[in-house]
């Protein structure tokens, strides 16, 4: 029973995490998901999947060190034609392509509708791993959170990230009611200082191929830091907790006990030299969540941490979007 109690506080902050993806407009359909997961706990339905497992030992989610991943350094030199003397000259060029990229608009067919959409548009994917209570692992949890992710999140597509929406002229915050500032997401905010580590290769087709590794941000918000001004990023996560009923906490409330930390995600970008746009792009934000003094029901003061890897790929292909949105290319 115990290992049961603490499955069902895992997936409660599984559907906090995934609503602040989903948007204000899908709260409750995904608080209503994880009910129905919490339901297939209490009466072992969990169980008809073969999963099994107890505790396991392990370290809980931490912020640790700002420690660089990309396959390669940055060095001067010119790549596809393109001098690069340094990494402000790798994020102006990355600047200027990711500009141009989304000032490039397509027309497609949605619901029997003519639409115009940013022409680079891409599929996305959250994946949540390394789930551990009080610092321990469970595989029971574990092999439950796929299938409730499944049944939560909905893959949908959306211009080069940060990102609004598909459409150019809804690519903003204006709506977002824990904005800070009014950002317009049809240009790139990023600068140099934002950057940990970036590389450029040469192609040898005309392209060239720019990685880079944002510094570490904590509770990053879209457009505000340096993962918020390059990645898609979870945003107000302590508020979205907040609205969900069945959680509370011990000491505290939402915002002192729901820390998010940004580190280690890549974008490595093709680029056409001729044009300076992106051709072919790959995005994978990763964060580690941690959550202290919570508790559900006859559940008290327990802390929980987890991975999310956030990857989002340009072009998306026809068969994304039609099966996910019933969009297609005209």
């Amino acid at each position: 029973m115990k290992k049961v109690f603490k499955a069902v506080l895992c997936l409660a902050m599984v559907a906090a995490l995934v609503a602040s993806f989903a948007g204000c407009a899908k709260i409750n359909y995904v608080t209503n998901g994880t009910i129905q997961a919490i339901q297939d706990v209490k009466s072992g339905a969990w169980e008809n999947g073969g999963a099994q497992g107890g505790e396991e030992g392990g370290e809980e989610g931490g912020t640790g060190e700002d420690t660089v991943v990309l396959e390669a350094q940055f060095e001067a030199g010119t790549y596809g034609g393109v001098e690069f003397k340094s990494v402000e000259d790798v994020v102006k060029y990355y600047v200027e392509a990711y500009d141009y990229t989304k000032s490039l608009t397509a027309e497609y067919t949605e619901g029997g509708n003519t639409v115009t959409y940013y022409k680079l548009l891409g599929d996305e994917k959250m994946t949540i791993g390394d789930v551990m209570i009080d610092g321990k692992a469970n595989s029971i949890v574990n092999n439950l959170v796929p299938g409730i992710m499944d049944g939560m999140f909905k893959p949908t597509p959306y211009g080069l990230v940060p990102c609004y929406n598909r459409n150019p002229d809804l690519d903003n915050n204006k709506d977002d009611d824990h904005k800070k500032n009014d950002w317009d997401f049809r240009t790139s905010h990023f600068t140099a200082e934002d950057v940990l580590a970036c590389y450029v290769k040469d192609n040898g087709d005309g392209t060239i191929t720019i990685g880079i590794q944002p510094k570490a941000a904590e509770m990053s918000v879209r457009g505000e830091d340096s993962q918020g001004r390059f990645f898609e990023v979870l945003g107000d996560i302590g508020g979205v907790v907040a609205d969900i009923d069945m959680v509370s906490f011990t000491q505290g409330g939402a915002d002192e006990n729901v820390k998010v930390t940004y580190k280690g995600g890549t974008g490595i970008v093709k680029i056409d030299t001729k044009t300076k746009e992106i051709v072919e792009a790959d995005y994978e934000m990763i964060s580690i969540v941690n959550v202290t003094h919570a508790s559900i029901a006859v559940i008290k003061d327990k802390s929980a941490s987890l991975n999310i890897s956030y990857k989002n790929h340009y072009p998306a292909s026809d068969e994304f979007l039609e099966t996910s949105k019933g969009i297609k290319r005209k």
